[in-house]
This record gives structure tokens, C-alpha cells and sequence, in this order.
């Protein structure tokens, strides 16, 4: 399949006040590409989307909750009112909870999945018609280290990202020979907010979980901007699967060679200050 072309496409991207989102938002308008950009932080979204005009970028702001069913619906009429076209879409937006499965509530773990999973499956869905309309398109589907190696404490980000992974998996298996090609991301650790901004279920000390939090974030080694480099680079590759960060390279292998036992050999690298169930997660927003 060829290289895709950015310049002058139209990606759509969730999440794409902050972190990675904002960072890719970012690089493409700087590649040439035109951009709808959705977060539900109204204040950050017009920031970004600021910036990327003044990077060439011709761009509508889209303030929405991704956990919105209805609102995911009507983006494709809302997006394609602005914009003659649809490329690209990056399914990016994602949030964290901390604590065992015991702790959590089931609230907080379906909270999780509505935007962590069924966002991403509903947006493609969504805009799949108008992708496969194009001579090229590409979507972005962003797991996460977390989609590779489930580690105690991350039960329901785990669950939510080894299914957008499978979700991704099996959808490009289904558009080989299309124009619309398909790349999945597991970002290891990043420097965004998502740990910062993760849900804390009742039980758990709020100030033992910010403090574990701060141990957790020394461990973050990729900028949000090398993310959204290498992302971008995927997509004008057209590259099935990228792994961010060494610690996401790292686990995939120890995964592979202890496909059980993975876990005994990843807790003596983070060692004992860090509590994965008092934590975020990897990831991306």
C-alpha cells in the first residue's frame, strides 16, 4: 500500500486539548493536514486548535464527552458541515481509575469503558462510510502498554485496551486490500496528565494515591510531542502496530518470552515505591 498523504487530508482527533492529542493535533497541521478536533475541555480545545491555525491548519472545535453516545452520533454530520472531506481519525481521548477490581465500582468501570472502548468502536463506526469514500484514509486507535501487559491494579483500563487492541486486530484484518488502513498504538509511559486526572475510587486514600502518582510519573520517559511524531510517521507509513517508548518494547518482549509469569519480572524493574493499584495507567489523552 502506498505512503498516505497527509498534507491536505482531514483528521479528526479525540482527546485533543492535552497530551498526545494536542501534540498531534499540532504536528499534522504542520504537515499540512486540515483538522476537527473534539475534547470536552472547551478552554484547552480553542488553545489548540488556536495554535494549529496558526500553523496553516483549517480547523473546527468540537466540545463533546466521548462517553456520549449521542453526541458521537451526530459528529460525522457536525465534522463533514466544516469540512469537504474525512482522512484521518485518531481515537485518542482516554482516562484512568486506580484500585483493585474489589475496590471499584462497577459505575467507575463501565465510566472507563464508554471512553476508554466504546468511544473508539463508536467513532469508527460513525465515520466508516466516509472513510471508505476516500481514494485514502486512515484511522489511529490509540491502547496502550497496558494493552500488552495487564498489571495488578489496572483491571478495567487493562480490559478496555487489550479489547481496542483486538477491536483493531480484526478490523484491519477485514480492510486488507481497502484504502482505509489502520494502525494500533501502545504508548508506554508518557508525560500527559492522565495519571494526574485518574478517577480514585472510595477506599483509597486520596493522598496516598497522589503520592504514589508522583512516583509513577519519574518512571515517564516520551514527551507527548516524540508520541505524536512517531504517530504521524505511522500514519504516512501506514504502519499496523507502534510500540512508544522503551518500556513499551521492553514488556512486549518479556511478554512474549513469559507470556504468565511476565508480571514477577516487571515489579522488580518499577520497584517497591511504585503501587500499580494506587496508580494510573500508561497511556495517552
Amino acid at each position: 500500500m502506498a505512503t498516505f498523504p497527509i498534507r491536505g487530508s482531514t483528521a479528526i482527533i479525540t482527546g485533543a486539548a492535552s497530551g498526545i492529542g494536542a501534540a498531534l493535533a499540532l504536528n499534522l497541521a504542520r504537515r499540512g493536514a486540515n483538522l476537527a478536533l473534539a475534547d470536552r475541555n472547551e478552554a484547552g480545545l480553542h488553545m489548540v486548535a488556536t495554535a494549529a491555525r496558526s500553523a496553516g491548519a483549517r480547523v473546527s472545535e468540537h466540545v463533546l464527552d466521548v462517553s456520549d453516545r449521542t453526541a458521537l452520533e451526530a459528529l460525522p454530520e457536525a465534522v463533514l458541515a466544516q469540512h469537504d472531506r474525512v482522512n484521518i481519525l485518531v481515537n485518542n481521548a482516554g482516562v484512568a481509575l486506580a484500585g483493585d477490581f474489589a475496590d471499584v465500582t462497577m459505575t467507575d468501570f463501565e465510566w472507563l469503558f464508554d471512553i476508554n472502548f466504546w468511544a473508539p468502536v463508536r467513532l469508527t463506526k460513525a465515520f466508516i462510510y466516509a472513510l471508505t469514500r476516500e481514494p485514502a484514509a486512515h484511522i489511529v486507535n490509540i491502547s496502550s502498554l497496558f494493552g500488552i501487559i495487564a498489571p495488578a491494579g489496572q483491571a478495567a483500563y487493562s480490559a478496555a485496551k487489550f479489547g481496542l487492541r483486538g477491536f483493531s486486530e480484526a478490523l484491519r484484518h477485514e480492510l486488507e486490500g481497502s484504502n482505509l488502513s489502520l494502525t494500533v498504538v501502545h504508548p508506554g509511559g508518557i508525560r500527559t496528565e492522565i495519571a494526574n486526572s485518574a478517577r480514585i475510587p472510595q477506599g483509597i486514600d486520596p493522598a496516598e494515591a497522589r503520592a504514589q502518582t508522583a512516583e509513577f510519573n519519574k518512571l515517564l520517559r516520551t514527551s507527548p510531542e516524540d508520541a505524536a511524531e512517531q504517530i504521524a510517521r505511522a500514519i504516512e507509513t501506514r504502519a499496523k502496530r507502534l510500540l512508544i517508548g522503551t518500556d513499551a518494547k521492553m514488556a512486549e518482549r518479556l511478554q512474549r518470552l513469559f507470556p504468565v509469569n511476565y508480571w514477577k519480572y516487571i515489579k522488580r524493574q518499577t520497584g517497591p515505591g511504585v503501587d500499580p493499584k494506587r496508580t494510573a495507567a500508561a497511556g495517552h489523552s
